[in-house]
């Protein structure tokens, strides 16, 4: 059972939207392709469009945030202490940013190695952002100072999307629209180490899974592959939408991958077996609505909330939904236009939405205590595969839930 306070629709916090536009030229674009926060929950990226991406402190100022409401980071606090408060960046990237990715937090030795290839970086925070352009290439910056590190050039058409390994060895790993993946060594300055091919579309999305074991990317076609992050081979394809998938996201334990596409559908599976365990279909909720138009619900983003018991999806009917994993209706929704892009909050109580019109929105998400239960198969399936636990000595019921056979 999940504890959680009376579920009320998404309140809107806060808009962000850009400044004055630049002049009209063709190479530029006012999208928001993509938002990011931090691993640590201190910084939000936000490409805002025109080929910038502003770099905020998390949290929000206080003039964009109700009376009420705290959103603080656990360790935002203590990051500035001692070193003045973090200021708002904006990186002018010189082409259409597509993608955003925050680096964890490097280890001692990642440390040591960014101070001596870049004397003029300070040692207190090595947290990179990578951004993902128009022409193919990857710039990534150092978010504390706003500076160029690296630019890794390889791909040929745009850089739809970026992942880093979450155990922080610095392992990027990139999408393009030129139908490969590819991974990045940051640790190596920035040294392509492997090239994923077989995709026969755009790569729209890739998705490290939280324990490295597993890579997910999604084309404009109707399967996902599943790569292998210590062999770089393709272990599976999942096969089952009907349309052009174009996002994916792993459970916070690895144990589930969710997919969503052109078709409608969200389909939960087992990445372990390649079982699909659930469909979340979206149906058209505003009744004036023409039916016909079967692009009306398209879907355009699915992400995990960080306890891994709610979902967000993004659609072209201008809604965003919040689903509980064992339901198949929606718990909540907000109405919001031209989505693209939806993120929540690593600490839990803010979903960020990004739109084709520039702005980034930021809604309430459930408040939610985990049972005893949940937090028992997170942690078991932080370390367990599927075939682990079902080979474990205890009672079928258990192994039902353990790997999420109980919806």
């Amino acid at each position: 059972m999940i504890l959680v306070s009376e579920q009320e629709e998404p309140l809107l916090l806060a808009e962000l939207k850009p400044g004055r536009p630049h002049q009209f030229d063709w190479k530029s674009s006012c999208e928001t392709w993509s938002v990011a926060f931090s691993p640590d929950g201190s910084w939000f990226a936000w490409s805002q469009g025109h080929c910038i991406v502003k770099l905020i402190p998390w949290p929000l100022e206080e003039q964009f945030i109700p009376k009420g409401f705290e959103a603080k980071s656990r360790s935002s606090k203590n990051e500035t202490k001692g070193r003045g408060s973090p200021k708002e960046k904006t990186l002018d990237c010189g082409q259409i940013v597509w993608g955003l990715a925050f680096s964890p937090w490097p280890s001692p030795p990642s440390r040591k190695l960014w101070a001596r290839h870049h004397p003029q970086v300070p040692d207190v925070s090595c947290l990179v952002l990578a951004t993902g352009l128009n022409d193919g290439q990857i710039k990534i910056w150092e978010v504390q100072t706003g500076l160029l590190l690296l630019n890794l050039s390889g791909h040929q058409d745009v850089v739809r999307d970026l992942s880093f390994t979450p155990s922080g060895s610095l392992i990027l790993v990139s999408a393009s629209r030129d139908k490969t993946l590819r991974i990045w060594d940051l640790n190596k300055h920035g040294k392509q180490i492997q090239v994923l091919s077989g995709h026969l579309q755009w790569v729209y999305c890739c998705s490290i899974s939280p324990d490295c074991s597993m890579l997910c990317s999604a084309a404009g076609e109707k399967s996902v592959f599943l790569w292998s992050m210590r062999s770089y081979t393709l272990i599976r394809k999942l096969e089952g939408h009907q349309s052009s998938v174009v996002s994916c996201d792993f459970s916070p334990d690895s144990a589930l991958l969710v997919t969503a596409s052109y078709d409608t559908n969200v389909i939960m599976w087992d990445p372990y077996t390649g079982e699909r365990l659930r469909s979340l279909r979206h149906t058209q909720v505003d009744p004036a609505m023409d039916d016909s138009d079967v692009h009306i619900s398209s879907l355009r983003s699915v992400c995990f909330s960080p306890e891994g018991l709610y979902l967000a999806t993004v659609a072209d009917d201008r809604l965003l939904r919040i689903w509980a994993l064992e339901l198949k209706t929606p718990i909540a929704f907000a109405p919001m236009t031209n989505g693209l892009c939806c993120t929540f909050f690593p600490h839990g109580g803010v979903i960020a939405t990004g739109t084709r019109d520039g702005h980034v929105q930021f809604w309430t998400a459930p408040r939610v205590l985990s049972s005893l239960k949940h937090l028992c198969r997170k942690a078991l399936r932080s370390f367990l595969t599927t075939y682990q636990v079902l080979a474990l000595p205890i009672p079928k019921k258990m192994k039902e839930f353990l790997t999420y056979r109980t919806f």
